[in-house]
């Protein structure tokens, strides 16, 4: 699964990694992005900018907005069989924006946190899913998934599973109108993990274990030598 991540670059180099889209203002770096909080995406509307969503995805047909504590990640392997995420396979995809992802490696019974990135920390784009959900008294909530695939090389050793993250090359074909895009086209996007070569891993801090926890020290690495995480 997925269940921490990061965007820390500055607003000016996002926009210069992305030219195609627009950006809102700044919103500062972010080194410990938790389920529940606003995640920074890219919906496959015509506008082609990106807006902030709440990570955890809530149906538009939920009761209750609390479903989205178990919705932060979607097997790319079930799409098709989930009701959850079935429609906003077809209609309502994204790019969910970030430069670096953790994993928790369990060793006996320690779990030792690890900061995965693409080389030279640059960010990229995780295939995601979004809805809308409007509540009774007329509260709007803008959601996400992020889909997730078989592990490479790089994450293997730490956990079986990593979000798809998607070439430039392929984000014209994920953010195509709804409707339009074969499922089956798209589902070939979600079976190739990205290239071990050009993604690092390193063991980080327990710092990151308390979402309360937001600065570099996130995301430093461990000395060498070290057998675990600070407290």
């Amino acid at each position: 699964m997925c269940g921490r991540f990061t965007l820390t670059i500055p607003s000016d180099e996002l926009a210069a990694a992305f030219p195609d889209f627009v950006f809102p203002e700044d919103q500062g770096p972010r080194y410990n992005i938790a389920p529940g909080q606003s995640v920074l995406a890219v919906p496959n509307t015509a506008e082609r900018a990106a807006f902030l969503y709440r990570w955890g995805l809530i149906p538009h047909w939920a009761k209750d907005p609390a479903i989205g504590h178990r919705m932060i990640n979607a097997r790319a392997e079930t799409l098709n069989e989930k009701p959850s995420f079935r429609t906003p396979f077809r209609r309502k995809r994204c790019l969910i924006l970030a430069d670096g992802f953790f994993e928790w490696r369990k060793e006996d019974k320690h779990k030792t946190p690890y900061y995965v990135r693409l080389k030279q920390g640059r960010p990229f784009g995780m295939a995601g899913l979004w809805d809308t959900w409007r509540s009774g008294s007329g509260e709007t909530v803008r959601s996400c998934t992020i889909i997730t695939t078989a592990a490479n090389d790089i994450v293997a050793p730490i956990h079986d599973r990593m979000p798809v993250i998607l070439s430039a090359a392929d984000y014209p074909l994920w953010l195509s109108a709804p409707d339009t895009a074969s499922p089956d086209k798209l589902q070939r996007l979600l079976h190739k993990p990205s290239p071990a070569s050009a993604m690092e891993a390193y063991a980080v801090s327990s710092v990151v274990n308390s979402p309360a926890n937001e600065s570099p020290r996130c995301v430093a690495p461990l000395p060498v030598s070290s057998t675990g995480g600070e407290e």
